[in-house]
């Protein structure tokens, strides 16, 4: 669905995107995910064509975004970071405006109309003026927007800025059921909504592909078994020697203490559960044992350990 290959954009002293290639394979549900500044927002503004390229090439559909930008525009639904909606507008009316700006007419563009607000849950305001609307709901009528002339590819940035986490939900759910019909590119900060959703994850750091796979393999990569958290009972100093003397454990840091409780977070060796060897210790020391827990590597440790942050 989408072929990028070598492609570069430089500005007056500074690139902003630095000779990468990547693909998107129909039907799939990618992350597009990056510190600031690290060139997302270019490089979707170049495949929605509203960007050209310094170099390379980029295709969307089997069609070249700077040679064929008609066609490849019509088979995109794209919602900006920032949606632009006209505040004196009803929904309905917007909704149906953009329809027959995308080539959409009569029955056609009252029934893709129909089904965009319904696909956003917006029925309810659909006779509402825009400015009237709560972010929430605006940022829903921007991603009916994309949706309303049935594009083949979804690109959504920052679809969720803004909201409140029942929004995120819903917004989260939302993408999950158009990833049946749609292939989708997403870019977020909110780390665990992609973690939940998409199928591949792209990393792009200072303009350049640091790494492409599966949310489970990137978490894989770092070969951690997690922070082990430890609460007993005990003198925090004993706490630590004893579990340092352990072969599989990396340090020990002493967190807080609070009536007798000692609160230790232990980083163990690589790929080594170490709970058993903790409780065993537990019963052999006689320390009375209220918690003990493991953190899991996840896409966000993942993330920071590729970009170095």
């Amino acid at each position: 669905m989408i072929s990028v290959r070598n492609l570069t954009k430089r500005y007056a002293g500074h690139t902003a995107v630095d000779d990468i290639s990547f693909e998107v394979d129909r039907g799939e549900i990618v992350g597009f995910l990056g510190p600031n500044g690290a060139g997302k927002s270019t490089t979707m503004r170049i495949l929605t064509c509203f960007l050209s390229a310094t170099r390379g090439t980029a295709s969307v559909g089997g069609f070249d975004v700077f040679k064929d930008s008609i066609e490849v525009r019509k088979r995109i639904g794209y919602m900006p970071e920032n949606v632009p909606l006209y505040d004196d507008m009803r929904v309905k009316e917007y909704l149906h405006f953009r329809a027959q700006l995308k080539g959409l007419r009569g029955r056609s563009a009252r029934h893709a109309t129909g089904e965009a607000m319904d696909t956003c849950s917006l029925q309810e305001v659909r006779r509402k003026m825009i400015g009237t609307l709560s972010k929430g709901y605006r940022q829903r009528v921007g991603l009916a927007d994309a949706l309303v002339n049935k594009p083949d590819l979804l690109i959504l940035d920052e679809p969720t800025n803004g909201l409140d986490p029942n929004q995120i939900r819903q917004v989260r759910e939302l993408i999950k059921r158009l990833g049946e019909r749609h292939t989708i590119l997403i870019s977020t900060h909110i780390l665990s909504e992609v973690e939940m959703t998409a199928t591949r994850v792209i990393i792009i750091d200072k303009g350049q592909i640091k790494a492409s796979d599966t949310p489970q393999n990137l978490i894989r990569r770092l070969h951690s078994s997690g922070t082990v958290h430890l609460e007993v009972k005990a003198a925090p100093g004993q706490v630590i020697e004893k579990i340092e003397s352990l072969a599989d454990v990396k340090t020990a840091i002493h967190i807080s203490s609070a009536q007798d409780w000692a609160s230790i977070d232990i980083h163990p060796c690589s790929n080594v559960d170490i709970r058993e060897q903790l409780f065993a210790l537990s019963r052999e020391q006689n320390w009375p044992l209220r918690e003990l827990y493991r953190d899991t590597a996840s896409l966000e440790d993942a993330f920071v350990n590729i970009t170095g942050s």
